[in-house]
């Protein structure tokens, strides 16, 4: 059978920095509110100084090569093609394992959480716990296609994720993944259960419903949760309305300006982070530049909310039927953005490990990889056959 691999190397264009650094130059900045701050969104003191570095100081090329030491594929899926690390893990038995990004993130958030993975012992840990790893772009994201036709939702994409991880030669594998990358790990779960040693998450899709039987009382605690989700949802869930209701709207300005396109990415990154109102403490300039230029130069904002509309097309609302049985791994972050108290998760997973962190948010594997690393390695240690 043919093979529907290929090795692949992320390209540079010296054309593209040049365009990108005479954009910024030209950024035509609004008048903004008095010591406005971040309290009407991003501050515009940070902005400008971030695409001034951007323009002048940010080395695209640098981080080119420094991708380019990965080992990168394309797997040749029937919706497009799909980019992918591949890190080969140092011990006697490594588990493969698939680590899911999401949005506003990327592949490159997973960069400082591989070689803990892959190589424990080098970190203090056991040979024995080590990984087989492979990071996908998610469909639309960075070096991945933008999907054709619609409906890549999250069961597709663990459809395709599934696909990668047999042609790779791993028949039955480990998966992990946060924010829209949870939801492709929970779909997995619930359709791909015979390929799977066990999920692990350290977010809670923002569609998932468990299914209620009639008469079900919900605790104080799920009660609690269900009215602080709607109040964040009214005060800072604007974004995702308008990326699954008007993405097309939105992504003329976003994928024209880079300014633009700095800003709307990076007060998620301050908001949805443990860096206390100062993003700069979670995430230097040159890894939230490196993110951010991922998505401009690749031009896959406005396809990267695809998930968003196929997230309400739909969304992970379980059916009496609807469990995930595989053994699941719980990371529960203190700053991330929203999460759900034990009893309203274990209504629709199988619940074997919940961790409290120390501290950590949203970005959990470029945040605190260690953390989330030994999290794996403990939760995925007793599954090892």
């Amino acid at each position: 059978m043919e093979s529907r691999l290929e090795a692949w190397i992320p390209p540079y264009s010296a054309a593209a920095v040049a365009d990108l650094r005479e954009r910024l130059a030209r950024t035509r900045w609004p008048e903004t509110l008095e010591e406005a701050g971040w309290s009407s969104g991003t501050d515009a003191g940070f902005l400008k100084d971030l695409c001034r570095y951007w323009a002048t100081e940010f080395d695209w090329e640098q981080e080119i090569e420094r991708l380019r030491a990965w080992n990168h594929g394309l797997y040749l899926a029937k919706e497009g093609r799909v980019h992918f690390l591949h890190a080969r893990g140092n011990g006697p038995s490594p588990m493969p394992l698939i680590l899911t990004h999401g949005w506003p993130g990327s592949f490159l958030e997973m960069l400082e959480l591989i070689p803990r993975l892959t190589d424990p012992a080098a970190f203090g840990g056991d040979e024995r716990d080590a990984f087989d790893v492979v990071v996908p772009s998610l469909p639309g994201f960075g070096y991945s296609d933008k999907p054709r036709p619609a409906g890549v939702n999250f069961f597709r994409v663990a459809e395709m994720w599934a696909g990668l991880m047999r042609e790779l030669g791993y028949e039955r594998f480990a998966a992990q993944g946060g924010d829209l990358g949870a939801g492709v790990t929970t779909a997995l779960g619930l359709r791909h259960a015979e390929c799977l040693i066990g999920i692990h998450l350290n977010f809670i899709s923002g569609s998932y419903r468990p299914h209620l039987p009639e008469g079900a009382a919900l605790s104080e605690a799920e009660q609690r949760f269900l009215r602080d989700a709607a109040a964040w949802y009214d005060e800072n869930g604007a974004y995702a309305h308008i990326q699954g209701t008007r993405p097309q709207t939105l992504s003329y300005g976003l994928h024209d300006s880079p300014a633009g396109l700095a800003a709307w990415i990076v007060e998620k990154f301050r908001a949805w982070s443990d860096c206390g109102g100062d993003v700069l403490r979670s995430f230097t300039r040159d890894r939230l530049l490196a993110n951010i230029t991922l998505y401009w130069m690749t031009e896959s904002i406005g396809s990267s909310f695809g998930m968003y509309q196929e997230g309400r097309r739909t969304p992970l609302r379980f059916g009496a039927e609807d469990f995930v049985r595989a053994p699941c791994g719980i990371a529960c972050f203190p700053k991330e953005i929203l999460f759900p108290p034990r009893a309203w998760v274990e209504r629709g997973y199988n619940v074997q490990r919940w961790t409290e962190m120390p501290r950590g948010g949203h970005f959990a594997a470029a945040e605190q990889p260690e953390l989330l690393a030994e999290d794996l390695r403990a939760f995925f240690r007793p599954l090892r056959g």
